[in-house]
């Protein structure tokens, strides 16, 4: 009975997410409608605790799936490629009008007391974007590219560390005053009495080997132990319950006849991830796929739907937790590769949100690090076109997530 009364709520919330946001095709509700109570009905949020907030944050995600998916981009709002650390600005909203409805972040590096973080923006930079961004409507989501606690190098470097941080571990102590140090920064966070909702996505793309926490670098058991513990100790001893959690497994490292059994390596259990999101640059024109534009086009919509199944059966969302094409050398990138995936059936639509990575100021390290136009970039005016195609939400046409 609950679960029929939860989907009842879940339809006439469709209903009224419909009515508030813009559309440029009535079909695209209508084939959302078609499902919306299956699919309403079927995720639930691992922390039975969570704040009223993130249960409504959570609740709009479930809403709006298959009507819409929120467009993101990381650290949009802390610098763009000609400029850094100007107020409510971001290279989305120069383009579009709008900000990206979802804003990532990054903690690593503030873990340890570092002025800056991994990206080099300040805490005080990133306290006040994702106060700014809750303020606004829009959703935050935190990644962690941790420094290694046994080396002291970066995320990249591979000396294995896993099993050091886990209870009884040589660096244990070390890793619960990280943990502290998130923790203390959330509580920052705090506006009056209320916590930001924020999308926590730890350790990323562990089915990769390029992290220390990757595969390869630390055992299947023991990355599940560090997923868990990190969930355990935030949730239960820190009391945080603003946190949904996502996992984001990497797309290159999947094969797409094997998918749901690669995409589980080392999943960390129900009730411990919120959202089943996948990371995926491989299908979007990455320069080691050697595939042509059409058949990376139809295994993008595949990996999609692939997710969407796994994620189904697990009771959870499915998202596009980073994705993009760097410098985005295809002028029509936005509507003919990444929209055209993302609406090809009932299933791709279920992605509930989408997030491209950085725009690196003056291209970062490379000189073409960037995911999203900028003004006179060439795939700028198609951007603008994907925006008014009503199935990929901005900030602005977002409403009453958090209530």
């Amino acid at each position: 009975m609950r679960k029929i009364l939860s989907g009842i709520i879940g339809l006439i919330g469709l209903l009224l997410v419909a009515c508030s946001q813009p559309h440029s095709a009535s079909h695209q509700m209508n084939q959302g409608l078609a499902v919306a109570q299956a699919s309403i009905a079927s995720a639930h949020l691992s922390d039975t605790n969570a704040s009223a907030e993130t249960r409504a944050l959570f609740a709009y995600l479930q809403n709006i799936k298959q009507a819409h998916s929120l467009f993101g981009q990381h650290e949009a709002t802390a610098y763009g490629f000609s400029w850094e650390a100007e107020p409510n600005r971001s290279d989305v909203k120069d383009v579009t009008g709008a900000h990206p409805a979802l804003v990532g972040w990054d903690f690593a590096w503030l873990e340890h007391g570092a002025p800056k973080n991994v990206d080099g923006v300040s805490i005080e930079t990133m306290r006040a974007g994702m106060q700014a961004v809750f303020h606004r409507g829009g959703v935050n989501t935190l990644s962690w590219h941790m420094r290694n606690p046994v080396s002291g190098g970066d995320h990249g470097d591979k000396t294995p560390a896993v099993k050091d941080m886990l209870p009884g571990g040589s660096q244990h102590a070390l890793f619960k005053e990280r943990l502290d140090a998130l923790a203390a920064f959330n509580e920052s966070l705090k506006i009056g009495n209320t916590y930001i909702p924020i999308i926590f996505r730890p350790w990323h793309e562990h089915n990769g080997e390029w992290f220390w926490w990757g595969k390869g670098n630390a055992s299947e058991q023991d990355y599940i132990a560090l997923w868990r513990y990190t969930i355990h100790y935030l949730r239960d001893e820190k009391h945080i319950h603003n946190f949904i959690i996502a996992t984001s497994p990497d797309r290159s490292r999947i094969a797409l006849n094997n998918f749901a059994q690669d995409y589980l390596y080392a999943y960390p259990g129900d009730d411990y991830v919120d959202i089943m999101g996948l990371d995926n640059y491989w299908d979007l024109g990455h320069p080691a796929n050697k595939a042509n534009a059409e058949e990376q086009l139809t295994n993008f919509s595949q990996s999609l739907s692939s997710l969407v199944d796994i994620a189904n059966a697990h009771h959870k969302l499915a998202a596009l937790t980073e994705c993009g094409s760097e410098s985005i050398p295809n002028p029509y990138f936005w509507t003919r590769v990444l929209l055209k995936g993302m609406t090809a059936d009932d299933k791709t639509r279920q992605i509930v949100y989408v997030m491209v990575w950085r725009n690196a100021t003056q291209g970062g390290f490379n000189g073409h690090h960037f995911y999203a136009p900028f003004i006179g970039q060439p795939s700028a005016s198609d951007f603008v076109k994907f925006k008014q195609n009503g199935f990929v939400l901005f900030e602005d046409s977002l409403h009453n997530v958090y209530q």
